[in-house]
């Protein structure tokens, strides 16, 4: 288990509202989830947008169940496979052509490798994976989060972000991702935490 007493005592000075949430959510409890490599986490997120956990999962395993004797596809595996056979694996066209481009780069070195990434900043690593196709802000700043473990990731455009703020602060519409960015200046250094916590907002009873 990760410590975050630090992260705590400085977000629970920051205000009332959210001292009130951290005792009623109770200690964080954000890990990081093990992938090979930033490669495969990646390909996990794509496979991810914009479905259910469940319906997700099934399409990776089927997959992964693409090339066997292997925990997960190597780049180069990834563009010898036809792009149908990655279809009738479930993937649409659009994610199809997402983690064949995701696999190019990969192999041009723009996906750095495990030992690469960890000494690259949080800026440097969202201006590289963001050229890649399906790739946004946010799904890097998910990787820095919960691969990387990084401790001040603000994801202003993420809804449950915004939803879990709003709750908390009474606010009648969402925040913009301006308004949040700002908002969470006094956070800083340890605004993934608060992150986490805003999330878990959205699971209290009203």
């Amino acid at each position: 288990m990760r410590n975050f007493t630090k992260a705590l005592d400085h977000l629970q000075r920051s205000d009332k509202a959210l001292s009130a949430l951290i005792r009623k959510v109770g200690p964080c409890k954000l890990g990081i989830r093990r992938h090979a490599s930033p490669f495969a986490a990646l390909f996990q997120a794509i496979v991810y947008q914009q479905l259910n956990g469940s319906a997700a999962g099934t399409i990776l395993g089927r997959v992964k169940a693409l090339y066997p004797g292997k925990k997960f596809p190597t780049p180069k595996d990834v563009l010898a496979t036809p792009d149908e056979t990655l279809r009738k694996a479930g993937l649409s066209r659009a994610k199809v052509a997402a983690i064949k481009d995701l696999a190019f780069h990969a192999r041009q070195g723009t996906v750095p490798s495990p030992r690469v990434i960890v000494g690259l900043t949080d800026v440097e690593i969202i201006e590289r994976l963001t050229v890649i196709r399906g790739i946004g802000q946010w799904t890097v700043e998910m990787l820095l989060i919960f691969y990387l473990g990084r401790p001040d990731v603000w994801p202003t455009t993420d809804y449950g972000v915004r939803k879990g703020f709003a709750r908390i602060y009474g606010m009648a519409e969402l925040p913009s991702p301006k308004e949040l960015l700002e908002l969470g200046e006094k956070w800083r250094p340890h605004r993934t935490v608060a992150a986490w916590y805003f999330w878990r907002a959205l699971e209290l009873p009203n």
